[in-house]
């Protein structure tokens, strides 16, 4: 099934592309299943807007241990103490703290405690809107491989121009021969990176991508020697099948 613009009509005017990334993730995870080995797993996952991990622990309070503000008086009774809060010597106003928008596939080692050794990140306009947004994204992925996490992204978005690719090798001061000088605004491409125990390097596999083009399958490295293939055409098919996106 060719490749179609989710951000445009006809195809914007019948399904929205919030409904098929809402769908996109799960079967790209039915996709990999098979594929994995016995002790690894993988997850859909999506985050709309503020995202938070709480530790619950964290708020547990020891209410003896609280400091009390209060003191006796001389005679008996008790005396508030006031404790006057300091005026902030800085004050930034209208900061764009810029919420967390994802959807990815991770793949967790099981026999290591869950350790996460791939992600999968599906591109969405947030991503690609600001400044702050692009440098964002290309940050998590840079976390991710520092710390030998496989990175796939996968990006459709064709009303933004930005190739987050293209800005994750510009961080690394390097650039792809195969996108330039005019990077594509849609691709596929996966990451890795690689210790040789004298120095650090990066491994790509990029793929750009057309409307009314089949996609790739992308590798997906759980280890430096394992690698499970992710058919991106029949995840993204059957994605389209369920949805009825003609």
């Amino acid at each position: 099934m060719p490749l179609r613009d989710h951000f445009r009509p006809p195809v914007s005017k019948l399904a929205s592309w919030e409904g098929f990334y809402g769908g996109w993730p799960m079967e790209m995870v039915r996709v990999l299943l098979p594929h994995l080995p016995p002790g690894f797993t993988a997850e859909p996952r999506v985050h709309l807007g503020d995202y938070f991990e709480l530790d619950v622990n964290t708020y547990e309070r020891d209410y003896s241990d609280d400091r009390d503000w209060s003191s006796e008086s001389e005679g008996g009774g008790t005396a508030t103490a006031t404790h006057t809060v300091p005026k902030p010597p800085l004050i930034l106003d209208e900061v764009d703290l810029d919420p967390e928008y994802a959807y990815e596939v991770l793949v967790f080692d099981q026999n290591k405690e869950r350790t996460l050794v791939a992600a999968v990140e599906i591109v969405s306009p947030a991503n690609k809107d600001r400044p702050t947004s692009r440098a964002g994204f290309v940050a998590k992925c840079a976390t991710l491989l520092s710390r030998g996490v496989c990175v796939s992204i996968v990006d459709v978005v064709t009303v933004r121009r930005f190739n987050l690719y293209t800005d994750l090798l510009d961080r690394f001061g390097r650039s792809d021969p195969a996108f330039s000088p005019t990077p594509p605004a849609t691709y596929a491409v996966t990451l890795r990176a690689r210790d040789t125990g004298r120095h650090h390097s990066v491994e790509t596999w990029s793929y750009a991508l057309e409307i009314g083009s089949t996609l790739p399958t992308l590798p997906i490295w759980l280890d430096e020697e394992r690698m499970v293939p992710l058919d991106l055409e029949t995840s993204y098919s059957e994605t389209c099948r369920f949805l009825r996106i003609p």
